[in-house]
């Protein structure tokens, strides 16, 4: 994952870079009101929605699991972002589970803190809300990564509503866009595709860069770049996409025009309902081709 310096630096960046009109703010409300930013497909499926607690070599970590009422589909691991579980990614796993696929949400802090972990409409410019969270994101790292990527998607296996035989995905936002790497580089065989929004950090000059794992993978990936993170850091796309095509990982690399830094959930500041329906409409054709077509290997 990006280290705290790396983090702490694109915040700031996103910060100085972006406004949000309090009207347009006020639609970000949780509840009702988000599941009409977050429309359902055609033919949805019925799901079950539930809290559980996941065993790990760390402790108990919680999460959301959501799942079509019916039938075996393919597994998905949903990191969420800084702000950590709460009812936007809740809500986005639904949609998720709707369109056929078995959706874990982990509380990424569960080491630290059960989830909530970041107070309702979180401000990071309330420097105790910024240092507290920082402080959460402290104790992740890249072991903690592949360990609970490990423990989830085993998880997963577990469950009826997962198909085995299918291999699984991983998605990841900001913060958590390294750990889809990082999965998919520890369980090669059984993740299948990847998608990272707004990934912080993934391209860095230490040893242990997350974009160095590529090699490992061999699944399909989908890296969906910030226009202002692509200002920052306008290598980034280049290196990543030299790095697929090295190890023959079919890739999709794009920056995405006019959407900032956090711009996919439906909670964010910077919510770009265009482009986040873009990046997502991107993700399900990822995963369709992946996961829903391939078989994987007996875990």
């Amino acid at each position: 994952m990006c280290d705290n310096d790396s983090m702490d630096d694109m915040i700031e960046y996103q910060l100085k870079s972006t406004q949000l009109s309090r009207r347009r703010f006020g639609a970000f409300t949780l509840g009702a009101g988000m599941a009409s930013l977050l429309p359902a497909g055609a033919g949805a499926a019925w799901v079950e929605e539930g809290e559980v607690e996941i065993k790990t070599p760390d402790g108990a970590a919680d999460a959301c699991f959501v799942h079509p009422g019916e039938g075996r589909h393919p597994g998905v691991l949903m990191w969420p972002d800084i702000f950590g579980l709460r009812p936007a990614f809740r809500q986005m796993a639904r949609r998720l589970a709707e369109a056929g696929y078995a959706v874990l949400v982990p509380n990424p802090f569960y080491r630290t803190k059960r989830a909530p972990t970041a107070p309702e409409n979180p401000d990071f410019n309330d420097k105790p809300t910024r240092d507290a969270l920082m402080a959460l994101m402290g104790g992740l790292n890249p072991d903690t990564a592949v360990t609970d990527a490990r423990a989830f998607v085993g998880w997963l296996d577990s469950q009826a509503s997962v198909d085995r035989k299918r291999k699984m995905g991983t998605m990841g936002y900001c913060m958590s866009g390294p750990f889809t790497l990082r999965g998919a580089a520890a369980l090669p065989d059984r993740i299948g595709a990847g998608a990272s929004f707004h990934g912080g950090g993934l391209v860095t000059d230490k040893p242990d860069s997350p974009h160095l794992v590529i090699p490992k993978i061999k699944g399909q990936f989908l890296v969906a770049i910030a226009s202002n993170d692509d200002q920052r850091q306008p290598e980034q796309k280049t290196v990543l996409r030299e790095a697929f095509e090295k190890a023959r990982v079919p890739a999709e690399v794009e920056v995405y025009a006019g959407a900032l830094h956090g711009w996919c959930p439906p909670d964010s500041r910077v919510y770009n309902d265009e482009q986040a329906e873009k990046a997502w409409g991107r993700m399900l054709a990822l995963f369709r081709t992946a996961l829903a077509g391939h078989a994987a290997k007996a875990a």
